[in-house]
C-alpha cells in the first residue's frame, strides 16, 4: 500500500535554519543543518535500499508559495506568500510503498528522531494512505 509521509514546518522554521532565530524558534547553526540533511539522507538511503521509496521532497519555504483562489466575482485571486494567517503547512514528504502502517509508523518514527537545536519546534510527522480508488484504504 501506498502513503504519504509529510513533515510540517512555518515560514519562521525556515528562517531559523537560514540562522534567524524568533520568538517561535531558535536560529540553527550550520553544523545542525548538516546534521538534519544527514538523518534525512540516511532515511532516503535506506529507504530506496528497500524499495519503499517512491518519491519524496523538502519543500521551498512558504514565502516562496502562492496561493491560489476563486473571489466572490468567480475569478482568481492570487496570493503570494508569507501567509501569516497559517500556521504549519507541508515542508517535505514521501510517498513511500510499505507493506503495512506499521511499517510507516516505524519510518514516520525515525523521521521524528531528526536531529536539532534545543528549542527548535517540534511537529507530528502525518501518514496518510493513498487511495488508489480500489476501495481498500
Amino acid at each position: 500500500m501506498k502513503y504519504l509521509v509529510m513533515v510540517q514546518g512555518t515560514q519562521a522554521d525556515y528562517e531559523a535554519m537560514q540562522g534567524k532565530a524568533s520568538e517561535h524558534s531558535v536560529a540553527w547553526s550550520p553544523e545542525d543543518i548538516q546534521a538534519m540533511y544527514a538523518h534525512m539522507q540516511a532515511i532516503n538511503d535506506d529507504l530506496a535500499e528497500t524499495g519503499e521509496l517512491v518519491d519524496g521532497h523538502g519543500l521551498a519555504e512558504p514565502a516562496k508559495g502562492r496561493h491560489v483562489t476563486l473571489g466572490d466575482d468567480g475569478k482568481a485571486v492570487i496570493t503570494d506568500g508569507p501567509y501569516s494567517e497559517t500556521k504549519e503547512l507541508l515542508a517535505g514528504f514521501w510517498v513511500l510503498d510499505c507493506a503495512s502502517l506499521e511499517r510507516v509508523t516505524e519510518i514516520a518514527e525515525r523521521v521524528l528522531r531528526c536531529p536539532q537545536p534545543a528549542g527548535a519546534p517540534e511537529y507530528p510527522v502525518v501518514i496518510r494512505p493513498i487511495d488508489d480508488g480500489s476501495g481498500d484504504v
